[in-house]
């Protein structure tokens, strides 16, 4: 094509990226019940406790996105250096995708994009990293969170309850002894003969070492923390009666029934709400509350950053990296 095709063509995808999020977040927030049902929830509450708390809540957001800013330059830094200004703008770019794919595979376009042509396959493996060790803690501070559950509200026979204890610590040993060893993916990509002619691209993981994965986890720790203390501090403010730690650890299982299913990022706020009503209904009666509070979170963590990220996807370049 010529370089006014490109432009054209440039342009129009763009376009239509911006017209699907736009068109997905205004379905979803036009008919609301649970962000209405927060709104009656507040009215009762101290105005400058309500206004506080969602500063904090925004504030969190932000850093809970830089976080994962830093992460994914320190990721690609393996495959092409970039700035954090630049890994910002790719982060949010691939919210604003994420939001009306499945699995948040957008999410990936998104970012590699901003890459050079030729290192956008290996961004996606390198992305693929930093997704694993998230997943890593979360499966593992879910599953002990699981086990708590089962030993304080669903009793189990002492030897199976035993069994349990141990396939779920056996769970937690695999995901970490995996992903400390990731480059195993690279080596078996290698011994399997229609996958042989990829192994370039996935050879970025032998350059993933301990050290470098262990700060990757840490990034991804941070990250987990912020947002369990964001649905902490507003559960804290419609709730206050229940004690952080079972906040905490009803959140950790939240969470680790979220990743293992397959939704979309606007309907999973549904996921969540009955997932969250389920679970937090062994330790309170106020399941309305519980679900406001999950769609606010919602609201926060994935619809305003991808609004932020509409601004960033008019500075995305399909044919070419603006550096190169």
């Amino acid at each position: 094509m010529t370089s006014a095709q490109k432009k054209i063509l440039s342009y129009c995808l763009k376009l239509l990226i911006v017209g699907l999020a736009a068109y997905f977040i205004y379905k979803k927030l036009s008919n609301h019940q649970n962000l209405r049902e927060f709104r009656e929830l507040v009215k009762s509450l101290s105005a400058l406790k309500v206004y506080a708390t969602f500063v904090l809540l925004l504030l969190l957001m932000l850093l809970n996105w830089l976080i994962e800013s830093y992460k994914w330059k320190f990721l690609i830094s393996k495959v092409e250096k970039i700035s954090l200004y630049r890994a910002v703008e790719s982060v949010f770019c691939g919210l604003t995708w994420a939001i009306f794919t499945p699995n948040r595979i957008g999410e990936y376009g998104g970012r590699v994009f901003f890459l050079s042509p030729r290192r956008r396959i290996q961004g996606v493996v390198a992305m693929g990293v930093g997704q694993f060790a998230q997943m890593v803690i979360t499966n593992v501070c879910g599953a002990l969170a699981l086990l708590w559950f089962i030993y304080n509200f669903n009793p189990l026979n002492q030897w199976l309850f035993i069994g349990v204890s141990l396939l779920a610590i056996g769970f937690c040993v695999f995901f970490l002894v995996f992903y400390f060893n990731i480059r195993w993916v690279e080596k078996s990509i290698k011994k399997i003969r229609f996958l042989k002619r990829y192994k370039r691209f996935f050879s970025v993981l032998n350059r993933y070492h301990q050290k470098e994965l262990s700060k990757v986890m840490r990034y991804s720790i941070a990250r987990f923390l912020v947002f369990t203390l964001q649905y902490i501090l507003i559960i804290y403010l419609l709730l206050p009666e229940i004690a952080f730690f079972k906040t905490a650890l009803m959140v950790f299982i939240l969470f680790f029934i979220q990743s293992a299913l397959p939704s979309l990022d606007l309907l999973d706020v549904g996921v969540r709400s009955l997932t969250a009503s389920y679970f937090f209904g062994f330790i309170t009666t106020h399941d309305v509350a519980i679900m406001a509070a999950i769609a606010l979170i919602w609201f926060i963590n994935l619809i305003v950053p991808a609004i932020i990220g509409v601004y960033f996807v008019f500075k995305l370049n399909f044919f070419g990296n603006r550096d190169s």
